[in-house]
């Protein structure tokens, strides 16, 4: 990647010394900050502590869970402990993650220029997610919610619970989805550096551009969905509650409308991860990257009509059904694409075992077995048994945590030198990883079981012949909660006392490790890039580019 002096504007010479190439210091500087990688790390310490936040909820519903009957809690706040878990995972946690942390922070690197189109807007959707997530936050003080996180009518229109203040978070956390989408795509459009094509994006960018889509054309959908449960409750209106002429199947229709392209909010960006990760650490370019860049959109356009095999079991007629699951195996086809080319650049590449990449190559295997057991559910005649039975709870973590969250902590690892200018200890960091994947599959790939013998999802007891399942599932959530921790102390570590970060710690050819330090300037670049290659480009990169971290690992000569 060649480089050219230019000022801000892209003209003469810089002057490295200039206000514009240093950022303030102080909590206001961060506060006020439209610098959008500080706005990533902000959303990236709001997320992470949604995380624990929501996985905490998490390990009390499998403790209870461990034994029949009454264990730590009683029925009704098991009923909200298990709604507060997913919606502080899928809605404050896995939607904003990897755009609002990682994308904020990587994506205009990626692209060459100093920052997104609309700084303050930038800003402002991190407020807005804030005052989103205090809502909710509210919402718990106040009386909790114990209508599962899809809110699911009559549940949610007769409970007593605090329903109304958490929809009303969850819908100003919407604003904050669109307006981080409406800014990626225009920076997209409008930003890319000199000689920067469209067949020269970066995956990841390719990535976050197709979820962009996603977010601006769905989120307004649920925002309206919400706002009509919550006018049904204030006002009396009959739009879900029967008794008033409305209709409750109608509210899941609108729901899943949005719902199911949230799906692909969440694992897109996490498949935009692993695409970069394979690179670099197998040292090829991506096999069929026109096919992958492709996917992400044929992923973003088939989400939005398969949102009926979420309701094989309402009553909707048989063409339906049969409509809604077969577009839904054609979401294999574009999700088959992305996982035979990543294997395919890992045939004979020359492979690195870094902790970032074992995270992708655990994300290939969960999230395999995420999808392919969601044929089953995609059936007609398999779902109706496997609905609502704790099958769909292992497939949706499948998906969600083996898929987006492993590949959001496999993209924090890789990132973390160009973030923070620190590198972590690598040994340690492949213990967690260990705790973490072997913990996952204890806690959920015994549930498949679990589910195809009739263990009902969201039951607070259970018959005593599934009591050695719960057991297993509760002891992996264990192991989990002691790999994370041991990955927040690598981390918290690594800031206190671990090593400078080279400029290229990881050898890559990818345009955010070439031509910016780490962490990068205040304008990431000291000089606007002129792009002149492929960010997967290997055999156009000399050793000082891709070595620069660490010379000794270069190839000898002789």
């Amino acid at each position: 990647m060649a480089t050219e002096v230019a000022d801000s504007h892209g003209h003469g010479d810089v002057d490295y010394n200039a206000p514009y190439l240093t950022a303030g210091k102080g909590i206001k500087s961060w506060l006020l900050t439209v610098d959008h990688k500080r706005i990533g790390v902000m959303y990236l310490i709001s997320v992470i502590l949604a995380f624990f936040m929501g996985g905490m909820f998490a390990l009390l519903v499998r403790l209870e869970l461990f034994a029949p009957g009454r264990t730590i809690m009683s029925a009704e706040y098991y009923n909200r402990a298990f709604t507060l878990h997913g919606a502080i995972m899928v809605f404050l946690f896995i939607i904003p993650s990897v755009p609002g942390a990682l994308g904020n922070f990587v994506l205009p690197i990626m692209l060459g220029t100093k920052d997104v189109a609309f700084p303050k807007i930038n800003l402002l959707s991190f407020y807005i997610y804030v005052i989103g997530a205090t809502f909710s936050l509210y919402s718990i003080i106040s009386g909790s919610v114990d209508t599962g996180w899809t809110f699911y009518t009559p549940y949610s229109t007769t409970s007593n619970t605090s329903v109304v203040s958490m929809v009303l978070g969850v819908f100003i956390l919407g604003f904050s989805s669109i307006l981080t989408g409406l800014n990626f795509i225009v920076t997209v459009h409008k930003l890319r550096a000199p000689g920067l094509h469209w067949n020269r994006l970066p995956l990841f960018v390719w990535g976050m551009y197709a979820t962009s889509i996603i977010q601006v054309l769905a989120t307004p959908v649920l925002a309206i969905t919400l706002l009509l449960l919550a006018a049904e409750r204030t006002m009396g209106l009959g739009i879900f509650d029967p008794a008033l002429g409305g209709d409750p199947v109608l509210f899941q229709h609108f729901f899943w409308f949005y719902s199911h392209p949230a799906v692909y909010i969440m694992i897109v960006p996490g498949m935009a991860i692993v695409s970069e990760l394979l690179a670099t650490f197998s040292r090829r370019a991506i096999f069929g990257y026109f096919a992958v860049a492709m996917s992400s959109l044929g992923l973003a356009l088939l989400g939005f009509l398969v949102w009926g095999h979420h309701m094989f079991t309402s009553g909707q007629s048989e063409f339906s059904t049969m409509l809604f699951s077969g577009l839904t195996m054609l979401v294999a086809i574009p999700s088959g694409v992305k996982v035979f080319n990543w294997t395919a650049t890992l045939y004979k590449g020359s492979i690195a075992l870094t902790t970032p990449m074992l995270y992708a190559l655990a994300f290939l295997v969960l999230f395999t077995i995420g999808g392919l057991t969601g044929l089953f559910l995609g059936a007609l005649n398999t779902d109706i048994h496997l609905h609502d039975t704790y099958f769909v709870v292992a497939h949706f973590h499948y998906v969600m945590m083996g898929g987006t969250v492993i590949a959001f902590v496999g993209g924090i690892l890789y990132w973390w030198p160009k973030i923070t200018g620190k590198m972590y200890d690598e040994k340690m960091a492949k213990v967690s990883w260990f705790f973490v994947v072997v913990g996952f599959n204890v806690t959920f790939l015994i549930q498949f079981i679990m589910g195809s013998k009739g263990m009902p999802r969201r039951y607070y007891d259970y018959l005593p012949q599934f009591e050695i399942y719960h057991k297993v599932s509760t002891v992996g959530s264990w192991m989990l909660l002691v790999g994370f921790l041991i990955l927040a102390g690598v981390l918290v570590k690594s800031l206190k006392s671990g090593p400078k970060a080279p400029p290229n710690p990881w050898g890559s050819a990818g345009y955010e490790w070439q031509g910016t330090e780490s962490p990068p300037v205040f304008q990431n670049f000291r000089e606007t890039p002129t792009i002149t290659r492929g960010p997967y480009d290997y055999h156009l990169c000399t050793e000082a580019e891709l070595f620069d971290g660490f010379p000794e690992d270069a190839p000898k000569e002789g």
